[in-house]
């Protein structure tokens, strides 16, 4: 296969218009006589100077093909960027996104696919649209587990628990290092808990795992965006703004997370990167996206469509958080010698593993 994602005719036609957002889940790939990756980078591309390949592993000297460019006989270029659409007022903004979901959610083969669950509105939206089996992974005391437990009850939905131990983990790290070619802590912490569940779903059958990402990216869910322009990890100076830099910082996450799910032998699916949803997000203003102690305001109103409303004002925890992971992968650096006064001493530990 030469392209991943969409067909070749959709990918000229969007290349030809500057077409960032062609209402597609994205593409990557070789069509015709150029290489060419979508502006959120959905999936993964690599160079070198001899060729280029979807998994890193096939290239002697990888390197990330930047999303949004294309490489011709010319040399690499931008084709396009993220579009500035015009505000929305409040309702029609609402409106927008309640309409995009339902696009997006009506494109997706529900054939072999399970679902990543963690309880928060995110999974549970897409859990909700979709008529398919449930898993979470986490330690067994931990917020993801408890969360998806009573969400799924919520849900009428089935529900697999993945309890995580030790074992797992030392076992895992490995694998995420050589399909990732990432070592560092908090890579490795966020992709633990993907592929644990990730490689339960391929091992009861399914080849396929829908995922709730992009949605904190989208949606303005992060406390560094709530807080703009005080927080200090952000440099705008508006709420949206500093939701649109967040945006920009998909490519290298999905890169992360695709690379790792493929590796535990699933595909992704994430229904809430769908183009109409990127572009209903985009047009959102800042009280759409952050109210007072709320975030993701919009997807949460929008999400009244399929959630009760215990699970549409849900907080959630970042999985590597909720799932107990980052907590006992620090547990096994320090039983393992890396102490915490030693700088990065849970990436010294990870590299310790893999060597």
């Amino acid at each position: 296969m030469t392209l991943h994602g969409s067909s070749p005719d959709i990918v000229r036609s969007a290349v030809e218009r500057g077409d960032a957002l062609p209402g597609t889940n994205g593409f990557a790939g070789q069509v015709d006589d150029y290489l060419v990756r979508d502006v959120l980078g959905r999936y993964p591309l690599f160079v070198d100077d001899e060729g280029w390949a979807f998994d890193p592993a096939d290239l002697d000297d990888p390197s990330s093909f930047p999303a949004g460019h294309i490489r011709t006989d010319d040399g690499v270029e931008r084709w396009c960027t993220l579009p500035d659409p015009s505000l929305a007022d409040p309702d029609e903004g609402v409106a927008a996104v309640r309409s995009a979901l339902e696009r997006s959610f009506a494109t997706v083969d529900t054939e072999g696919l399970a679902v990543a669950f963690s309880g928060g509105v995110d999974s549970a939206l897409v859990a909700a649209a979709l008529d398919v089996p449930l898993y979470v992974a986490g330690f067994p005391d931990s917020h993801d587990v408890e969360a998806a437990r009573s969400g799924s009850e919520l849900l009428d939905k089935e529900l697999t628990v993945i309890e995580v131990t030790h074992d797992d983990i030392e076992r895992a790290v490995p694998e995420i290092v050589a399909a990732t070619g990432r070592t560092n802590a908090m890579d490795v912490q966020i992709a633990l808990a993907l592929y644990l569940v990730g490689e339960r779903v391929a091992s009861d059958g399914f080849d396929r795992l829908a995922v709730g990402q992009g949605a904190d990216e989208l949606f303005g869910g992060y406390a560094k965006v709530a807080k703009a322009p005080d927080d200090p990890r952000t440099e705008a100076d508006t709420v949206r703004g500093a939701t649109r830099e967040v945006i920009e910082t998909l490519p290298d996450q999905l890169e992360r997370d695709v690379l790792t799910l493929r590796a535990a032998g699933v595909e992704p699916v994430a229904p809430l990167l769908h183009d109409a949803v990127v572009e209903a997000a985009l047009g959102l203003p800042g009280e759409l996206l952050v109210d007072g102690d709320t975030r993701k305001v919009a997807l949460r109103e929008a999400a009244w469509r399929w959630l009760p409303e215990e699970l549409a004002t849900r907080e959630k925890k970042a999985v590597q958080y909720g799932s107990l992971v980052s907590r006992e992968l620090d547990r096994l650096a320090r039983q393992a010698g890396f102490k915490r006064r030693m700088d990065d001493h849970v990436t010294k530990y990870v590299e310790s593993l893999v060597e």
